[in-house]
C-alpha cells in the first residue's frame, strides 16, 4: 500500500510540473508576442499619449498678480488671511490599473481564443508598452467581488506575472459585479492613475438597474482618474448559427435554456436584443466622457488601440 501511495504521489507530482512548465511556456510565449506587438505597432505612442499628463502637488506660495484663480488654495488661504496657490510638478511616472473581468462568461470563445484570453494579450500588450516607459501597473481581477488585487510595480517578472494570473487565475465566483470592482480601485488607488477597464459587460439581469448602477460608478472613478473602457466580445454573442435546436447555458448563473436556431424568427431576436444592449451599454459609457475600445475575438483588434493613442496624440496636441 505504501509503494502505491509514493506512486501515486510521484505521478500527482509529475502532472504539477508539467502544468507548471506549461504555463510558464505559455506566458513567455505570450510576453514575446506582446513585446513584439509593442514593437512593431506602439513604438512611441504609448508615451506620446500618457507622459506627463499627469501632475503632482509640490507646494503653496502667496498669490501673485498674474496666477490663475484656479490654483488657489482656499484652506491655506482661509487660515492665513493671505492669497495662497498652489504648486504642482510634472509627474516623473505614471501609475496604469488594468481591471480584468474574469466571470464567467470571459471563458466562452467560438474561435481559437477566449475573450479572457484576449483580454490578456491585451493586457499584456498595455503593461509592456507602461513598463517600458518607466511607469507602474497594477492589476485588480474582478468577478461578482475583487478576486486578486497586484500593487503597482515594475520589471519584466511584475508583468510576466500580470500575464499569468490574468490567463490562469481561477476565480471563486462566476457573476459580473463592475461597480464593487470600480469602488475596490477608488479606495486602493490614491493618485490620479490610467485605468483600462476590460470586460465584456455582460451585466446580467435585471439589466437596466445595473447599467445605470454602473454609469454612476464610472462617473466617479472617472472624475479621479483617467478612464478608458476595453469591451472584449465574441462574434457568437452577436449572431446564432442555423444549427438547428440547441441547449445554451449561461456560463454565470448556470441556467440552461433550449434554442430552436433553425427558426429565423428566434436568430433575429437573439441578434437584436445583443445589438440593442450592446449599443445602449457603449452610448452610456461615452455619454460621460469615458473613451471606449471595441475589441471582437477572432480579429486584429490592434487598429483600434492604434487609433486610441492617435486619437489621443492629437487631443493633447
Amino acid at each position: 500500500m505504501i509503494k502505491r501511495k509514493v506512486k501515486a504521489d510521484t505521478s500527482a507530482s509529475h502532472q504539477e510540473e508539467a502544468r507548471a512548465a506549461e504555463i510558464l511556456g505559455r506566458v513567455r510565449r505570450m510576453e514575446v508576442r506582446t513585446n513584439r506587438l509593442v514593437d512593431d505597432s506602439l513604438a512611441g505612442r504609448y508615451a506620446s499619449v500618457f507622459k506627463g499628463r499627469g501632475m503632482d502637488f509640490d507646494r503653496v506660495r502667496n498669490y501673485m498678480p498674474g496666477d490663475d484663480v484656479r490654483t488657489i488654495d482656499w484652506n491655506v488661504t482661509a487660515r492665513t488671511g493671505e492669497a495662497h496657490v498652489k504648486l504642482f510638478t510634472e509627474e516623473r511616472e505614471l501609475t496604469i490599473l488594468l481591471m480584468i473581468d474574469v466571470s464567467g462568461s470571459s471563458d466562452f470563445g467560438s474561435v481559437v481564443d477566449s475573450k479572457r484570453e484576449l483580454a490578456a494579450e491585451a493586457a499584456g500588450v498595455l503593461a509592456a508598452s507602461a513598463i517600458r516607459n518607466r511607469d507602474k501597473v497594477g492589476l485588480i481581477l474582478f468577478s461578482d467581488d475583487v478576486e486578486l488585487y497586484i500593487p503597482p510595480g515594475k520589471g519584466r517578472m511584475h508583468i510576466m506575472r500580470l500575464i499569468r494570473e490574468t490567463l490562469y487565475f481561477q476565480p471563486e465566483q462566476r457573476g459580473t459585479n463592475i461597480a464593487k470592482a470600480l469602488d475596490f480601485a477608488n479606495q486602493v488607488i490614491h493618485r490620479k492613475s490610467v485605468v483600462f477597464l476590460v470586460s465584456d459587460f455582460c451585466l446580467g439581469s435585471p439589466f437596466e438597474e445595473r447599467l445605470n448602477l454602473l454609469r454612476t460608478k464610472l462617473q466617479v472613478t472617472n472624475r479621479r482618474h483617467d478612464v478608458i473602457a476595453v469591451t472584449v466580445t465574441d462574434p457568437r454573442e452577436e449572431s446564432l448559427p442555423d444549427v438547428g435546436r440547441i441547449c445554451i447555458e449561461d456560463s454565470e448563473s448556470g441556467e440552461v435554456v433550449e434554442i430552436d436556431t433553425g427558426n429565423a424568427k428566434v436568430r433575429d431576436a437573439y441578434q437584436k436584443q445583443s445589438r440593442t444592449r450592446r449599443e445602449l451599454t457603449t452610448s452610456r459609457i461615452r455619454s460621460l466622457g469615458v473613451d471606449l475600445l471595441e475589441f471582437t475575438n477572432g480579429e486584429n483588434w490592434m487598429p483600434n488601440l492604434i487609433g486610441f493613442f492617435q486619437g489621443r496624440r492629437q487631443q493633447s496636441g
